[in-house]
């Protein structure tokens, strides 16, 4: 079956449904939203801390966030992007509020800012502590209103088109490779119908699924950057794994673990060792609140030095009935497993949260790919550099999908549907047996990446996850061959395909910066003598 739309978005979250609202009303034709579950199961949706942005200007300014950002990176992000994100923020927020987001607000009307690690000012605006589900809610409920915008719920892309699928040679030197759209399975009828389009955005989200224990839902396989790194797209800075210093330790939850927002930690949570010593003084004068790298490599060193499966996050020195006012889940979420916050400490260790690059775009949000966009996680816009500064991600999200927005409708009459792309070729079967084996497989790409390619990583172990994902990429692309796509065999060879790119591209660089920590290369390239 072969559909048509102009705008083809595959992801749901905040990057693909902002982006959805910007088109819809352009003139410029049909835009379907295409999401592998349902669109409140986006990795948005999880977000807790809140969107950061410049609003108090009696404090704040854009050069603060600007510089805030590049020391959270390490320097190594693109100025002219965190300019573009941080002197956009505002318009975003506006954005926002516009689409029906509430953002909680002080007595007198204005925001009430949080701060948050690497911060230098109060500038996290926030819903409680479930300011992504309530982005999500709002920017959820302007899309089903819209009626130019076809939602396709629990359709799953399995590649994207380009000259490659009309027999043309495609390498990673072809210059003018084009997207036509993407193949997407159909779960009512299993089979996988050709979308076409003029233009195609890619907001698929992250690739948390890939470790053992992460923040992301388990929907977070790293499906875009697979795609896009298959059609011989450009991809970057996949090193930069960041790991949320603060999950909530409990055994029974890994995927996803929760989350304890780091605005906990700047209400004025402290970390300690389960005995209540403190341990932040040494290893950085910012303690508690230290960028997110710093800290969750303090926690996993001190686990490892005390044989301990977690620390602890103290705020039992803070109001109580404040502390439930601002945290009213993370306090419901430890009752219900037996901990009050108000007079015990959370136990908490780091788990995979956020991949700093991804797909590389310029400014536009546009990829090495012509007629394809990528916005949101699934991106590397050059933001965040070695390490996300908190709460930079849903903002980012929302400027860049303005500038794809923007940009695609400039250009979008000169691109014409290709009328020559084949259909699916859907021949194999699926046995019960093989799905056990996806299964196991998929357990153990996560038992590799958090063992070999986690916060701190070595050439040894990184070599040795190279040696047995090849071999489970192998096996993987040979079943794929001779089956029927399913969503689950279609989502290991993209987790596959993801660890494959994280461990090439950290064995690549020969230096610790950000987030990739090397014992083999303890220093900056440019500290080594």
């Amino acid at each position: 079956m072969i559909r048509k739309f102009d705008f083809l978005i595959i992801g749901g979250g905040v990057a693909g449904m902002s982006y959805a609202l910007k088109v819809a009303n352009s003139g410029k034709g049909k835009v379907a939203l295409v999401c592998k579950t349902t669109l409140d199961e986006a990795n948005t949706a999880k977000a807790q801390g809140g969107i950061a942005s410049v609003t108090n200007l009696k404090v704040d300014n854009f050069e603060k966030h600007i510089e805030d950002t590049m020391i959270a990176g390490d320097y190594i992000s693109d100025p002219k992007a965190v300019e573009q994100v941080v002197k956009n923020g505002p318009d975003a927020i506006a954005d926002l509020v516009k689409w029906g987001v509430n953002f909680d607000k002080t007595e007198s009307g204005e925001f009430d800012l949080h701060r948050e690690g690497g911060h230098s000012e109060f500038r996290i605006l926030h819903h409680a502590d479930d300011t992504g589900f309530e982005i999500q809610r709002g920017l959820m409920a302007a899309v089903r209103k819209n009626k130019n915008i076809t939602v396709l719920e629990n359709h799953y892309a399995v590649e994207i088109i380009t000259q490659h699928h009309l027999g043309i040679e495609v390498t990673r030197r072809t210059p003018d490779i084009e997207c036509y759209g993407a193949y997407i399975l159909d779960p009512d009828t299993n089979k996988v119908d050709t979308f076409l389009s003029r233009v195609t955005l890619m907001a698929t989200g992250g690739t948390g699924a890939v470790y053992a224990t992460t923040s992301n839902p388990n929907i977070a396989t790293g499906d875009g950057i697979a795609m896009v790194y298959r059609a011989k797209g450009t991809v970057k800075d996949m090193e930069f794994v960041q790991f949320h210093p603060t999950v909530l330790y409990n055994p029974a939850e890994t995927h996803p673990a929760y989350l304890i927002t780091e605005a906990m930690r700047g209400y004025g949570g402290i970390l300690r060792l389960p005995n209540g010593e403190e341990f932040m003084q040494k290893y950085d004068k910012r303690l508690s609140l230290a960028p997110r790298d710093i800290v969750a490599r303090a926690i996993d060193r001190e686990m490892k030095i005390h044989g301990l499966n977690h620390v602890c996050l103290d705020v039992t020195h803070k109001d109580p009935e404040e502390t439930k006012h601002h945290f009213p889940n993370i306090y419901a979420k430890c009752l219900s497993i037996g901990i009050d916050i108000t007079k015990q400490y959370i136990p908490v260790c780091p788990s995979a949260h956020y991949m700093c690059g991804g797909i590389l775009v310029d400014l536009n949000a546009e990829s090495s790919i012509h007629r394809l966009y990528a916005v949101g996680e699934c991106s590397c816009t050059g933001l965040h550099g070695g390490n996300r500064l908190a709460s930079n991600s849903l903002i980012e999200a929302v400027v860049y999908a303005k500038a794809a927005a923007e940009h695609s409708l400039q250009v979008i009459d000169s691109y014409q549907f290709n009328e020559n792309v084949p259909e699916w070729n859907d021949e194999g079967t699926m046995t019960n047996e093989e799905k056990v084996l996806i299964a196991q497989d998929m357990r153990e790409v996560g038992s590799i990446m958090s063992n070999y390619v986690g916060i701190v990583r070595s050439d040894l172990r990184l070599h040795r996850a190279w040696t047995r994902l090849d071999i489970i990429y192998e096996e993987t692309e040979e079943l794929f061959k001779r089956v029927k796509p399913t969503k689950d065999i279609c989502e290991l060879r993209n987790m596959v395909n993801v660890g494959y790119l994280i461990t090439r591209q950290a064995i690549e660089r020969k230096e610790s910066r950000g987030l990739h920590y090397t014992v083999d290369y303890p220093k900056h390239a440019y500290d080594q003598k």
